[in-house]
């Protein structure tokens, strides 16, 4: 069972790349952020066309996630718990069944955070303490649990081709690195790194300066694991090649396969 994560930046925009990639890879479940458009106006039929389906979680212009299987969705929750006054369309959960049981995935997209001295670095770190508190609630049901998103989080040094360039920055600050490794610390498994400890692995390119051509990136893009799924886990790969295509994201897609029946 392929599980996968793109940032696709508009999905409207990028809706060619995206039938392309899932034609090439079919992954089973994809978790989209950045969407950038309502409900209505997500473009389902395509991919119910290409074999999956749908659920949204959309935000005019902003935000936005959305997540397409070629599993039964059995169960659909939007929005992170713990705080009520929170409209940013920023997670979205799904269950889908398997022979054996079910599995759990979670599609985030963290906030950004910058600039630091504003309101929303502050937001940033609620934020990251209420996905906390909810994964370590759905850590107690003992499932096979995936969540995969842009985190807007540089974990190592390793994780960035230039990291000098990112010390002032939300993404990299120690404050932010540390709530991630609390996430971590609940039990989960970075899939990528449980199959590789090099550098150079990354998941995004600016547009600006060249960053592409000079493999300027950054490794932002992750998929954590539940102990029930990090013991099935058999595979990771980032579909790099796809930041080369025309009109492409900045993000490209990140993928764990794990050894479940579908």
């Amino acid at each position: 069972m392929r599980i996968a994560t793109w940032n696709v930046n508009s999905v409207r925009l990028r809706l060619d790349n995206m039938l392309a990639w899932l034609g090439e890879t079919r992954p089973d479940v994809v978790c989209l952020q950045e969407i950038k458009c309502q409900d209505e106006q997500f473009p389902r039929e395509a991919f119910e066309q290409a074999g999956y389906n749908v659920a949204v979680h959309g935000q005019k212009a902003f935000n936005g996630v959305a997540v397409l299987s070629r599993l039964p969705i059995d169960e659909v929750k939007t929005g992170l718990p713990g705080d009520d006054g929170d409209v940013q369309s920023r997670f979205i959960e799904v269950v889908v069944s398997i022979p054996d049981g079910v599995v759990r995935v979670c599609g985030i997209y963290l906030p950004n955070g910058n600039p630091v001295g504003s309101e929303k670095y502050p937001y940033k770190l609620d934020w990251m303490a209420r996905l906390k508190a909810h994964i370590s609630d759905r850590l107690a049901l003992e499932e096979p649990l995936v969540i995969c998103g842009d985190y807007n989080v540089i974990p190592e040094p390793k994780d960035a081709a230039r990291p000098e360039l990112w010390v002032d920055d939300a993404l990299f600050l120690p404050e932010t690195r540390a709530a991630f490794r609390e996430i971590i610390n609940l039990g989960l498994t970075d899939a990528l790194r449980a199959a590789s400890d090099e550098g150079g692995l990354y998941s995004f390119w600016d547009y600006q300066a060249g960053a592409w051509q000079k493999n300027n990136g950054i490794r932002i893009d992750h998929l954590l694991l539940s102990p029930q799924a990090a013991d099935r886990l058999k595979a990771v790969g980032i579909d790099k090649h796809v930041r080369g295509w025309e009109k492409p994201s900045d993000h490209v897609p990140v993928w764990a396969d794990l050894a479940i029946g579908r």
